[in-house]
């Protein structure tokens, strides 16, 4: 923190939250489970302060507390920022830019381990930087088809994995012609519907 703020860069940090910092959201923390027992969901409250720690910090920074209560249960959350409140609200800063960076994390997550971009152990640098290709190539493809072709069905919001194994790893018999390749899709598939839906959305997008 004290490297960006010499250097002119902002910065939104995950805080471990200690006793201190979870007494300064505790009203917050009284309206977000009052509001969970009234609802039946979860529930959630934001404070914004200035704090620096007992000893480690040099300076007070903002810090934005997470006030959430999940199936009964507190679950209190905290960042801190070079961002000032005349910048950017508690809320938005919390699940708009901070929160992102979660998403991002998760993106890379599934191209890791659905497309195995994580399997890089041959010799050479360019051997495996063709590995992060292919794997990144087939990545793009299919958020390309959950995005364009899977909108509004089951796999909408399904990861990469899932689309492999349940929608196109199937067993079929492959026909070339002079004109034609023919895939013969068993007639108990349970996903034909959105096999077809998506086939159709994908040739009206490139046509």
């Amino acid at each position: 923190m004290a490297w960006c703020e010499g250097n002119r860069v902002d910065y939104v940090f995950g805080l471990a939250r200690n006793d201190r910092l979870e007494k300064t959201i505790i009203p917050e923390l009284i309206t977000a489970t009052i509001e969970s027992i009234r609802t039946g969901k979860s529930a959630r409250c934001f404070n914004g302060f200035t704090y620096m720690t007992l000893d480690s910090w040099s300076r007070e920074r903002r810090v934005i507390g997470k006030a959430e209560v999940t199936a009964g249960e507190a679950n209190p959350r905290f960042i801190v920022t070079s961002l000032q409140r005349s910048e950017v609200s508690a809320p938005h800063l919390y699940e708009k830019i901070y929160c992102a960076r979660g998403d991002t994390e998760n993106c890379i997550k599934e191209c890791q381990l659905d497309r195995f971009a994580d399997r890089t152990s041959t010799a050479t640098m360019q051997a495996n930087q063709l590995r992060l290709w292919f794997a990144s190539m087939a990545y793009a493809l299919l958020c390309g088809l959950r995005r364009i072709g899977l909108a509004h069905t089951k796999f909408a919001e399904a990861t990469c994995g899932t689309i492999r194994l349940e929608l196109l790893k199937l067993g079929a018999p492959v026909r070339v012609s002079v004109r034609r390749i023919k895939i013969a899709m068993a007639s108990a598939c349970p996903w034909q519907d959105e096999f077809e839906l998506a086939h159709a959305r994908l040739r009206n997008a490139v046509a």
